[in-house]
């Protein structure tokens, strides 16, 4: 079983337009809403595919109702926590070309009792987990010191960690011995001071956040595909997408296949990589179940030229 905690979960509606115009009126080709925040989409893109998992979330007010009622709907297994707050709302417009605008609330304040008790839901829950799996921002209130304290709480108990975070929350993880971490090519660029330009800036930045404690980096990169960097080397992979839709949710399905395959070496790169890009040919953050998937279409490198630039 993976436990997934998502701190600041969201009600997500994406809508499909034509064209983005600033100022105009538009019509929705199409719509959807579903339950969000980036560890919430790690379990659904699990249940998906037959992989046990449990999402722990807060949820407050109406639309923490209806995250409930949402993940009921689709048979996530969850520990809800109540909060005072109201949960987020997030928008999502995807135009045809796979060009995708958001537009994310800050979320609600947690208290410090409700932070505990969130994080006395995972603590409880994780001698039970194969992988204990935070994801997304942190929400206003819990200091980094809190959440940095959870993940030591959490490594110091035996748990693998795994984190997927940005800025000081990310280097929190890092700091406290995740197994994993899964930055992208922003946060890894604001994690080591530098925008990676070619894959060997990407291995370089890996392998520094490796020095400061992660076990093993992966690094997601669009649609110049990913970097595995850990103990036994280095693994590069590309997915081909023929007709990208939406690319909300895509790190998280590449997170979800990459530790569904056991989170080490080829094969999980290629998993991850498979979901990863089956994600972005849905519409919205629809997670992909198994006949949504194309492993032919992945290619997998070791120790990749370092001179590659990124598109």
């Amino acid at each position: 079983m993976i436990l997934t905690v998502t701190l600041n979960p969201s009600v997500d509606r994406a809508l499909e337009v034509d064209v983005l115009t600033r100022g105009e009126v538009m019509r929705a080709g199409g719509s959807h809403i579903d339950p969000g925040g980036k560890g919430v989409n790690v379990s659904r893109a699990l249940l998906a595919n037959g992989v046990r998992s449990t999402a722990v979330v807060p949820a407050g007010g109406a639309e923490g109702e209806q995250l409930v009622d949402l993940l009921k709907a689709e048979g996530v297994d969850m520990l809800a926590v109540p909060i005072a707050g109201r949960t987020r709302s997030n928008i999502t417009l995807a135009e045809p070309d796979g060009t995708v605008t958001k537009i994310n609330e800050a979320g609600p304040v947690l208290s410090d009792d409700e932070f505990a008790e969130v994080s006395d839901a995972v603590l409880t829950a994780a001698p039970a987990a194969g992988w204990v799996v935070i994801c997304g921002s942190l929400p206003p209130g819990p200091s980094l010191a809190a959440f940095g304290d959870l993940c030591a709480r959490l490594v110091g108990s035996g748990a693998r960690l795994a984190v997927d975070s940005s800025g000081p929350a990310l280097l929190a993880g890092v700091a406290a011995g995740a197994a994993l971490v899964k930055p992208n090519r922003e946060e890894l660029a604001e994690a080591v001071g530098r925008m990676p330009a070619t894959l060997g800036d990407v291995v370089e930045g890996c392998r520094r956040l490796r020095a400061a404690g992660a076990g093993a980096v992966l690094a997601s990169l669009g649609a110049d595909g990913a970097v595995l960097v850990d103990g036994d080397g280095v693994l590069a992979g590309v997915s081909p997408v023929s007709v990208p839709r939406s690319t909300v949710g895509a790190g998280d399905a590449l997170l979800a296949g990459f530790l569904s395959t056991g989170a080490c070496g080829a094969a999980a790169l290629v998993e991850g990589l498979a979901w990863g890009a089956a994600a972005v040919s849905l519409p919205g953050s629809r997670m992909p179940g198994p006949t949504d998937l194309d492993r032919t279409s992945v290619r997998v490198t070791p120790d990749p030229d370092p001179a590659r630039r990124l598109t």
